[in-house]
């Protein structure tokens, strides 16, 4: 990568330690969930690699990471990218920029630029997206479980356009068809009706676990071309390590239905029953949300 496009990086936005998180997204930025979405990125990484080497990321490229969190996948792209690239992580949370600050620290990386703003609004957030002959000097833009969260799918694609490189490439994983296929076997009436309102709090803040059968046509529209679309279809089964991911993921959300009014403290009672029951019953599996993923090259 050349020094001229390294200068037209944008700076790193450092967000003060004491900042709110005005726009929090629904499942919060507290620790807990910091640290579940430190065990959800491992427990993900295999697919998650896979698909980073089939976009072909290498050292020099520049990453851009949309809706960041605390920066797991950012950590790892930047060992990828290495001092000759850089990884723009873009999040509305000034606490999980925080904890990615720390965390590149820690680990002596300096090739992370830390942005904080909403990705449906990168022209806003990233002012030095473009060249100076006003063309996109990113390679490739990454988001995982990130479109299912905002408004406006489309205005996250039509930001990020301009700042891509022709043939710069989208790389997404995120949700279709959650609410049918995340399924408990046997099927229990408690743990379905959570999952109805999982489903439900996430619309009301705009957010849609359906988005991936959306994208493909928002991409087209928006002058990409898709060029790999698949799905992920895990099960897990009671003393599994992946029985974890769906186990810290009700731990931390099941009672914010409560105090949001999604379900009753009787539909959390017996939802956590049913789960127990289930998770000490070795004939009981649960079908994961699938993940599909995607991958648009910009025209």
């Amino acid at each position: 990568m050349s020094s001229s496009t390294l200068h037209n990086l944008p700076k790193p936005s450092i967000p003060p330690a004491q900042s709110s998180d005005a726009h929090a997204y629904v499942l919060g930025t507290g620790l807990d969930e910091a640290q579940r979405l430190g065990l959800q990125h491992r427990l993900w990484s295999g697919h998650t690699h896979r698909l980073w080497e089939l976009a072909g990321i290498q050292p020099g490229h520049v990453v851009l990471d949309l809706g960041c969190g605390p920066g797991h996948a950012a950590i790892d792209l930047a060992q990828i990218v290495g001092q000759g690239g850089r990884v723009i992580a873009v999040d509305e949370s000034a606490a999980f920029l925080k904890q990615l600050r720390d965390h590149a620290s820690s680990r002596g990386l300096q090739n992370i630029n830390r942005v904080l703003g909403d990705v449906q609004q990168l022209n806003e957030c990233i002012e030095d997206g473009k060249g100076p002959d006003g063309k996109g000097t990113i390679d490739v833009a990454y988001a995982r479980w990130t479109f299912c969260f905002v408004n406006d799918p489309e205005a996250v694609v039509r930001s990020l356009a301009p700042l891509l490189k022709t043939g710069g490439k989208l790389v997404v994983q995120d949700y279709f068809n959650y609410e049918r296929c995340m399924t408990l076997a046997p099927r229990r009436e408690a743990f379905s009706k959570v999952i109805n309102a999982v489903a439900a709090s996430w619309r009301s803040r705009g957010g849609d676990t359906d988005v991936m059968g959306k994208l493909p046509s928002i991409l087209a529209k928006q002058g990409f071309d898709v060029t790999h679309l698949d799905v992920v279809q895990r099960i897990a089964r009671p003393g599994t390590t992946l029985w974890h991911w769906p186990t810290s993921f009700f731990a931390n959300f099941v009672h914010k239905l409560v105090e949001t009014g999604f379900i009753s403290q009787d539909d959390s009672d017996k939802f956590f029953a049913a789960w127990h029951e289930a998770s000490n019953d070795p004939g009981s599996f649960i079908q994961l949300p699938p993940v599909y993923e995607l991958v648009a090259v910009k025209r």
